[in-house]
């Protein structure tokens, strides 16, 4: 998301040679969505890792349908959700297209739309999935209910949401229990939370809490962020948004950290800002 306008608005070759300095360190998975960077980034994507020479086969792509921006690119006057049989189909051959590929690791519904309806969107990706255009399906930011309303056509393999020290509403609203349950990927956006974007008393407390433990575990804080969604039973894959190799480098070092009990618990009430119950 951050490569492109919405972010760090790389050109192609900076892009190129961003994605081979993952690929080296054994990065091999790149998320997106069909809105990064106003419909704009999956594209240039494309173009860069075809000029990166790797091979498609080594990597994996996951991407994102289904929100609708008022964006020139689309003829939306407001804001909404497309989760018709005919769009999915749709929105999913033009990410192939853009993203210069045959076909698309794992294919995710962006957000739920509370007008969705499980027998068109199961047509679809069954559909998807015949025709090797995609090779599995999941969701992103959709809680147990509406996965399990997904679950009477179609399974769903994996749940991309936030979850960071600063939001963890999913450890209490089911979202981690389902994936840990059912055997179901669990991703991470925006891993770090607001720790390093805002300055209030949530981030003073977590501050205050993490500073003794950047000398007892040897790391820095956004390994340590990372090292405590990482503990969580449910096998979270955080998806990491830098585009600096020296902090895709320092992130990677975060699964080595061994976060103790206790200390875990510490960041969690100063993320609370009161004892567990």
């Amino acid at each position: 998301m951050t490569w492109g306008s919405w972010g760090k608005n790389l050109n192609q070759q900076e892009m190129a040679a961003l994605m081979q300095h993952c690929f080296e360190e054994g990065v091999t998975t790149f998320d997106h969505a069909d809105i990064y960077g106003g419909y704009s980034n999956e594209e240039f994507f494309g173009k860069a890792f075809t000029e990166s020479k790797i091979a498609r086969e080594k990597v994996q792509f996951i991407t994102k349908c289904g929100i609708q921006l008022t964006n020139d690119k689309r003829a939306s006057v407001v804001k909404h959700y497309n989760y018709t049989k005919e769009y999915i189909i749709w929105s999913a051959e033009q990410s192939l297209k853009s993203l210069e590929t045959d076909y698309i690791d794992f294919f995710l519904l962006h957000r739920p739309s509370p007008l969705m309806h499980p027998e068109p969107i199961a047509e679809a990706i069954t559909m998807l999935l015949k025709e090797g255009k995609i090779k599995s399906f999941g969701v992103s930011n959709f809680n147990p209910s509406q996965i399990a309303l997904l679950e009477t056509v179609i399974p769903v393999e994996g749940n991309q949401m936030e979850f960071s020290l600063t939001a963890n509403d999913v450890m209490y609203d089911g979202a981690l229990d389902d994936c840990l349950a059912r055997n179901r990927m669990a991703m991470s956006w925006s891993p770090l939370g607001s720790y390093f974007r805002e300055d209030n008393a949530q981030t003073k407390r977590i501050k205050k809490a993490i500073q003794p433990m950047l000398s007892k575990y040897k790391a820095t804080e956004d390994q340590l962020l990372l090292a405590w969604i990482l503990k969580h039973p449910s096998g979270v894959h955080p998806v990491v948004g830098t585009s600096s190799k020296e902090r895709l480098n320092a992130s990677m070092k975060a699964v080595k950290i061994d976060l103790k009990l206790q200390d875990w618990f510490i960041l969690l009430e100063a993320s609370k800002g009161h004892e567990v119950p």
